[in-house]
């Protein structure tokens, strides 16, 4: 079950249940780790700040595009209620990820529309619990799928796959994100090892010295 307040742009929300079990699930060589928030597209003060500076990056995108320019939907963005969908989809990556600073228009190639499927006694458990905040059947559904050549969250050590599904109700004005990614110990063994070794040579050139 969600308890949340809407004072601020970041649903809290507390979700035991369900974000303890995806907190660390092993899997014997690898690792499962998810979460599941909620946010609220009533934007505070930085966020309309933020959301002004999309708008722009956006629109002026638009001005500076062609008819041959085909690795955005020219289309889309020129609609204002798509390029809204768009922005707070970016404000909540910008909220989940504050370390990584979010294009609209470099993200929107990788914000596509998709769908979980149900069926399993825990699939039924998180979608009601989704449920409760959003009203699924009201939602639009897009997956955060990145170029994994660029810069993003989810080239964190020893990361086998990754998925981030947004659910968005446009009557709610909410959005809640849910995310999981799959490590393996093995790598991550090989990263510290690598780590280490490194440390251990610059040493030794050290005392070279």
């Amino acid at each position: 079950m969600f308890c949340y307040s809407e004072t601020t742009t970041h649903i809290q929300v507390r979700c035991p249940s369900i974000n303890l079990f995806l907190d660390h699930l092993n899997l014997g060589e690898s690792t499962i780790k998810g979460n599941l928030e909620a946010f609220s597209c009533k934007q505070t003060g930085t966020d309309r700040k933020l959301s002004f500076s999309l708008e722009q990056e956006i629109l002026d995108y638009l001005e500076q595009s062609s008819d041959s320019d085909s690795h955005l939907p020219v289309e889309y963005l020129t609609s204002r209620s798509s390029r809204k969908t768009l922005i707070y989809l970016v404000l909540t990556l910008n909220h989940m990820y504050p370390e990584y600073d979010f294009s609209a228009v470099q993200s929107h190639p990788y914000l596509e529309s998709g769908l979980l499927q149900g069926g399993s006694s825990f699939i039924d458990i998180l979608m009601n619990a989704i449920d409760e905040v959003v009203k699924i059947k009201d939602c639009e559904i897009y997956s955060y799928n990145p170029d994994f050549d660029g810069d993003h969250p989810f080239l964190e050590k020893g990361a086998i796959w990754a998925f981030n599904f947004f659910f968005y109700n446009r009557k709610l004005k909410r959005v809640v994100s849910f995310r999981c990614c799959c490590f393996s110990k093995l790598a991550a063994e090989d990263f510290v090892g690598n780590d280490v070794l490194r440390e251990e040579e610059d040493l030794l050139d050290d005392m070279e010295m």
